[in-house]
This record gives C-alpha cells, structure tokens and sequence, in this order.
C-alpha cells in the first residue's frame, strides 16, 4: 500500500482538496487494504463490494460516512490507479434528509460567553461573523485580513478563493485577540507547535460550552456556519450573495437554508388567514 498511498497522497495534493478530505480518502483505502490483507492493485470490482457490504450490514455505518467511504475508493481507483470499472458500480447511499441545526441569536451568545479560552471563543465569533469553514478559519493568515476594503480573502475547497466580510466588530476582536495571544506569523490560529490550529480542540471546546451554557442542540463549527447562512437570510440578505459568501459551486446547496429560517417562515401568511380577510 506504501507506494500506492503516497500516489493517492500526491493526487490528493494535485487535486487541492481540503486537509480532512485527504485524511478520511486516505484513512477510506487503508481500511480497505487491511480488510481484505491484499494490495489494492490486486483486488478490484468483487472485493470492494465485499468491504461495501461489510460497512452496511456488519458495521451498519450512517449513510454519510459510507459515502465518505466509498468517495475515497473511488478517487483510489479513478484517479490514483486509473481503473475505473473497479468502482463503476457504486451508488451513493440515500441520506435522511435532515434539516441543518441553527442557534439563535441568545444561544450564539451564551455559547460565547461559554467559551472561557480567549482563541476558542475569537475562531467561534469568526465562525459566525463569516460563515467560513473550520478548516479555512484554521489556516487564516494575517495578510488575508483587507481592512480597508472590509474583507477577508478566504483559500476554500478546491484552493478556490473567494472574500467574506469583515465586520468592524471582528476587526476589532481580532487585532484585541492578535495584541493578546501573538499567535505565531503568518497564521492567526495557531496550536503549540506554531501550526495552525487542528479543528478538533474547537469542536471539544464548542461542545463543552454548548453543554455549559445549557444548549440542547449538538454544537459544531458547521452549525456555527448553517447558523450564519440563516440569520443572514432572515435579515433579507438574497440567496445568490449568501451562496458566494458559503463558497457554495451550486445555490441549491444554499437555498437549504430557506427551510430552516423561521423568522420567513412565520411572516408568511397562512391561507386561512387571506379567507378570512376576504370572507
């Protein structure tokens, strides 16, 4: 698998997807390769169904991470090893469709004022302010930040660039967060080892606070971001400028939002009550 994984690691590269991507393709042909003990240049068609069938029947797995799965051995034999019939049989399972979790503004802030680490609670404003993906909040550089023009310059999925806002508010909380913590240049989150920051101490921090400030809800850094789409929506902000802020390629990936925003929901008239109007 050696040989073959560092090509997948050097297309994975070539291709510009996002850190986690590349870890859960990488971590999807590992476990293949050790399900079967073969070399994946010597299986093909039969042996991924077999590892299929194991992942929904034995380890009876969620939809969305047997597509994660199947995503990842399929970029295996596609891209990496250009043996395409290997996986033209998969179909991607159906998933629940599932309304995204959104906070309200009195839970934005008591998750907040939750959060007691100074980096934990600025990368979580940032979240909100911006509707930026963890990873790209993570990798944030000084130099990205365009105070003059009110903007932040954001390098999303597939190294596609694109600007969010910057609001005077989150200016000022990041040059207050900068004074403070110093992070090492030119990242602004940064972990002990001066890289940027891994994802996962935020998502334990957000969970922690969100179960501190007395949340329900499952807190994530992607709530963070399906909340900030919502409010948006609902303060009148249209779905096409919403769509380029996400970084999303299609608005239908966006117009999800439109399901979850009750604020919209409850200015629209019922029927009933335009008969009784007329009546």
């Amino acid at each position: 698998m050696g040989n073959v994984r560092d090509k997948m690691m050097q297309d994975l590269d070539m291709a510009g997807y996002a850190q986690g991507t590349c870890e859960a393709y990488l971590g999807a042909a590992r476990d293949f390769v050790a399900f079967h003990w073969r070399s994946a240049e010597e299986m093909g068609q039969d042996e991924v169904r077999q590892f299929v069938g194991n992942l929904l029947k034995v380890r009876k797995l969620s939809a969305g991470r047997v597509k994660q799965y199947l995503a990842g051995l399929r970029f295996l034999y596609v891209k990496t090893l250009g043996r395409a019939e290997a996986v033209s049989f998969i179909c991607w399972p159906k998933q629940p469709d599932r309304l995204p979790v959104v906070l309200g503004m009195p839970e934005v802030r008591a998750l907040l004022r939750a959060l007691q680490v100074p980096k934990y609670r600025v990368l979580a404003a940032t979240l909100y302010a911006t509707g930026m993906r963890v990873s790209e909040v993570c990798r944030m550089k000084t130099t990205d930040i365009d105070a003059a023009r009110g903007v932040i310059r954001v390098l999303g999925k597939g190294n596609k660039e694109r600007l969010v806002m910057l609001s005077p508010r989150l200016l000022t909380v990041l040059r207050t967060y900068w004074k403070m913590e110093r992070p090492t240049a030119p990242y602004l989150f940064t972990g002990d080892n001066g890289k940027p920051l891994d994802p996962k101490p935020i998502r334990k921090a957000l969970a922690k606070a969100s179960a501190k400030a007395g949340i329900e809800k499952h807190v994530t850094p992607h709530v963070m971001r399906n909340t900030f789409a919502t409010h948006l929506l609902e303060n009148g902000t249209d779905l096409r400028t919403i769509q380029v802020l996400l970084g999303h390629a299609s608005i239908r990936s966006t117009t999800i939002y439109t399901r979850v925003s009750a604020t919209l929901i409850a200015r629209t008239q019922s029927p009933l009550d335009r008969l009784l109007q007329t009546g």
